[in-house]
């Protein structure tokens, strides 16, 4: 058990702080970027390429450029643009390129730099080439046309300071998928521990495809960063293990994870997802078997990785995620609450004849997470008359008990900064 809290809080204090950087990253991208210079940039086939150009770069981990991709597509991006960046980016970036050239040669880096491009685009394109791609059902209309920008940020023309609505698109995005996150960290931790380096070493005996397909299997549900993961990597490497494998863990593991894959879907849909897990799938394994071919798996000469003390900035970042996490299950679980007595209340009222009991359902647009929910929900609830209420953010309906006006019912809505069609 303690070992298992321990790989827990190792696995959360190298993953938070980079979560918190896309989170970052994206609020920026949101407040500075006009919606329709994105609309413009990253769409069709050319914007797949250019949100891969863009993300290549960028020092984010699986986690962290989960944020950053859906604040893309939230700002207008297209799903194939969006999908090329979620792809490509978590693969490398300017301080993995310098790690993996240091510990594993510049051939390798510059290779492993290459496959995270192509599998990008490929994917991205794929996407983009997708007339269904059973994505969730999203308002597609300007928010600045309707006077009302997603959240509430933009109410009747006037702007929240510039920083507050940062960091209300930064806390949305974590908030929508932080489950998703908490359980990716949990399940990471849970393979660290059962999992120990020596059956990384063992894999050398199955050759280079069964290596790679091995490492593969293990690495996509485990959280590994592109720069930390390069000295594990190395470390196996002088042990033994093929280098396209070793190609294939640093691949498979920083693009993919339990939480990535459930942000994923649940931000994109389950086509979305098909062709995602299909291409870093397919990729990995196809560019380490190309890599042997190529360049060969000359042994490299690396020490072991060595283990360090959590920097007061990743034990930091940490700890504000944890209260972060805390902050949103508390949320859900009131939300939760709220809403069985609502079924509570509708059921008794119904059962006496009461016509408090008549239930009014409409149309709310612009939430985007908890928050935008309860605050419908308390506007509502503040409406004359209104006895419950019960918002389903997924669904972007409310429902309403007591002897109200639908009509009264939507202005209350829109008093709160959002839409009802």
């Amino acid at each position: 058990m303690t070992s298992f809290l321990q790989s827990t809080w190792s696995v959360l204090a190298e993953l938070a702080p980079w979560l918190l950087f896309g989170a970052l990253l994206a609020a920026l991208l949101h407040v500075l970027l006009p919606r329709n210079l994105i609309r413009r940039q990253l769409s069709g086939y050319g914007g797949a390429v250019k949100a891969v150009v863009l993300g290549v770069p960028l020092p984010l981990c699986s986690c962290g450029v989960i944020p950053a991709g859906i604040g893309l597509k939230r700002t207008g991006a297209s799903n194939g643009s969006a999908m090329g960046f979620l792809i490509s980016t978590p693969q490398t970036g300017v301080d993995s390129i310098l790690v993996s050239a240091t510990f594993l040669g510049w051939p390798f880096a510059l290779f492993k730099v290459a496959a995270a491009a192509v599998t990008g685009i490929a994917g991205g394109w794929w996407v983009e080439g997708m007339k269904d791609d059973g994505a969730p059902v999203e308002d597609e209309a300007p928010a600045e046309e309707a006077g009302v920008e997603s959240g509430g940020h933009r109410i009747g023309g006037t702007v929240v300071p510039k920083i507050t609505e940062m960091i209300d698109h930064g806390g949305e995005l974590l908030q929508s998928i932080w489950r998703w996150v908490a359980v990716g960290i949990l399940v990471s931790a849970a393979i660290e521990v059962l999992l120990p380096q020596q059956a990384w070493l063992d894999l050398a005996a199955l050759g280079t495809f069964g290596a790679a397909a091995a490492a593969l299997v293990i690495s996509l549900p485990l959280y590994v960063c592109a720069t930390a993961s390069v000295p594990i990597a190395a470390a196996l490497v002088a042990n033994g293990l093929p280098l396209g494998a070793a190609l294939v863990f640093l691949m498979a593991g920083p693009a993919t994870n339990v939480a990535t894959v459930g942000a994923v879907y649940r931000g994109f849909g389950r086509k979305v997802t098909a062709v995602y897990l299909t291409t870093v799938i397919v990729g990995s394994l196809g560019f380490a078997v190309l890599f042997e071919s190529l360049i060969g798996g000359a042994a490299v000469r690396a020490g072991h990785a060595h283990e360090h003390g959590v920097p007061w900035w990743a034990a930091t970042s940490a700890i504000l995620l944890v209260l972060m996490f805390g902050w949103f299950g508390l949320q859900e679980f009131r939300r939760w609450r709220r809403n069985v007595r609502a079924d509570r209340w509708s059921t008794e009222q119904v059962a006496a004849g009461e016509p408090g009991g008549r239930a009014v359902e409409i149309a709310v647009t612009g939430m985007t997470c908890g928050n935008c929910a309860d605050a419908v929900e308390s506007a509502l609830l503040a409406a004359p008359g209104v006895q419950a209420a019960r918002v389903d953010l997924t669904g972007g309906t409310a429902t309403v008990w007591g002897a109200t006006a639908a009509s009264t019912l939507r202005e209350a809505v829109q008093d709160a900064g959002f839409g009802t069609p």
